[in-house]
């Protein structure tokens, strides 16, 4: 008798799942910082005209798996929490009060393998803290303490097995899950064979998630917790039911753990939360928001443990926590076209400009992985009927609450408020990265292996459009 389509497709998400597990594996066991000569000045010409006081190190640099200041900053909070039960990654002195301009800093961030950008330094106790939001990095230590206990492994001794070990367990075991409800979606919804692996293959090989699987950051847990959180609903709606208890859970507290990844995807939450509260408010008060509270809580909890106090670091940017002496962001200072003000964090473009390099630019959302576009134009076909199915939201009612035009509708509206927040709020592009990190955790609700390959042994590097506009003297950072 001949084969099932069905068994066929399974087996070919097998295959290509594999390959995309093993890929993701490969970059954190073979992780390691790489020195490139085009980032470095040469001659009087630097090849991307920033960076102009780099030097080439004149010794062997110590070979460390980690990358930038971004995963420099957390990796330096996990190892102060296990090894000096503190968020205090350094501390400023000042050996001469005479001559205060004369600092110096220790502890762990003054370490040539940890220094990082993405410090701040409370103006009153001169101590260094990470900038990121501490909950990650504390669940992290909690990784590294177990190691620790049971092996005596050391963070900086034993780099090599403490840092590939705990990527492991965030970056590529929840990719397996992530593959694994993916394939499942998209052949409960997919509609030809063609299009079921076309989206397989782009979910496996067609977005960033894989660059960045070697390196720590938030960008990938982040994206896994968008589909954990939606699984449930889209599942549902597939199969026009209400989700069960257990739905309920998984969407309140994988959306509210979404956020503490991402704080914009408080949209999401509130984009699943809010029809659900409508149309099935005893289950979404008793289980939905319960859950969703849980890793928001969390996050209040270390902020306050770290800084003593519940606001963010991110919300002291442009004061002194951020522009103490010598941090890379007092050059937010000085006037645009300034030679010290030079470099990709200090882009002072039109909006427009910017916005059109978020989107179709050399950080392209579509331009570097334009499977977006076909998803864009998917998702305002299907979204065109929400209108006609806005009855589901009334209270009281049966079956599903998301419909697949509601689902459209929804990922549109959290979409389109998160790019916005970015175009109005900043001119930032998240740096030195391959993409728009930013919107990575996007990529669950909506193709180019060149892009995503392109950075093949740092993630954080301008990606390969940008590249080539500043090699053809288009732009200039």
């Amino acid at each position: 008798m001949p084969a099932d389509p069905s068994d066929l497709r399974r087996s070919v998400y097998l295959l290509l799942g594999a390959a995309a597990v093993a890929i993701a594996a490969a970059k954190v066991v073979g992780a390691e910082l790489v020195y490139e000569p085009t980032r470095y000045k040469a001659t009087e010409k630097h090849f991307y005209g920033t960076e102009e006081k780099r030097e080439w190190p004149r010794e062997r640099p110590d070979p460390w798996p980690m990358f930038s200041s971004n995963d420099k900053s957390r990796w330096a909070t996990v190892r102060a929490l296990v090894e000096n039960t503190t968020y205090v990654i350094g501390k400023r002195s000042v050996p001469d009060p005479k001559r205060p301009e004369k600092y110096s800093d220790e502890g762990i961030i003054a370490e040539p393998a940890f220094k990082s950008l993405d410090v701040v330094m409370n103006p009153e106790t001169k101590e260094f803290y990470s900038s990121k939001p501490p909950l990650f990095s504390t669940a992290l230590a909690g990784g590294y303490w177990a190691l620790k206990k049971a092996f005596g492994w050391n963070l900086v001794r034993d780099r090599w097995l403490v840092i590939p070990t705990l990527l492991l367990v965030v970056n590529v075991v929840p990719f397996v899950v992530y593959l694994w409800l993916l394939a499942s979606l998209i052949e409960t919804v997919g509609k030809s064979d063609f299009g079921k692996l076309t989206a397989f293959a782009a979910a496996c090989f067609g977005t960033f998630l894989t660059t960045f699987s070697g390196t720590l950051n938030n960008h990938t847990p982040a994206a896994f917790c968008v589909l954990f959180a939606t699984y449930p609903l889209i599942r549902a709606a597939a199969e026009n039911r209400d989700m069960g208890p257990g739905g309920y859970v998984a969407a309140g507290l994988f959306s509210g753990l979404a956020v503490t990844f991402e704080l914009p995807a408080a949209a999401l939450l509130a984009g699943i939360g809010l029809p659900l509260l409508v149309a099935r408010w005893k289950p979404t008060l008793l289980i939905f928001v319960p859950l969703a509270l849980v890793p928001l809580a969390a996050l209040v909890l270390t902020n306050y443990l770290a800084f003593g106090e519940v606001v963010p670091a991110y919300a002291k940017f442009g004061g002194p926590w951020y522009e103490y002496e010598g941090s890379h962001w007092t050059r937010l200072k000085l006037p645009v076209g300034h030679p010290d003000r030079r470099g990709i964090d200090f882009a002072a473009e039109p909006k427009d400009v910017y916005a059109f390099h978020l989107l179709f630019g050399h950080h392209g959302w579509f331009s570097l992985t334009p499977v977006w576009l076909l998803g864009l134009a998917g998702l305002v076909m299907t979204g065109a009927g929400a209108a006609k199915q806005l009855d589901r939201l009334a209270p009281g009612g049966k079956g599903a609450v998301f419909t697949p035009p509601l689902v459209a509708a929804m990922t549109l509206a959290v979409s389109a408020v998160v790019i916005a927040f970015y175009i109005t709020r900043t001119n930032n592009y998240g740096g030195y990265t391959s993409g728009p990190r930013w919107l990575f955790w996007l990529t669950p609700l909506g193709f180019s292996v060149l892009s995503v390959f392109y950075p093949a042994w740092n993630p954080w590097r301008p990606p390969w459009v940008q590249q080539m506009l500043e090699f053809r003297g288009d732009v200039r950072y």
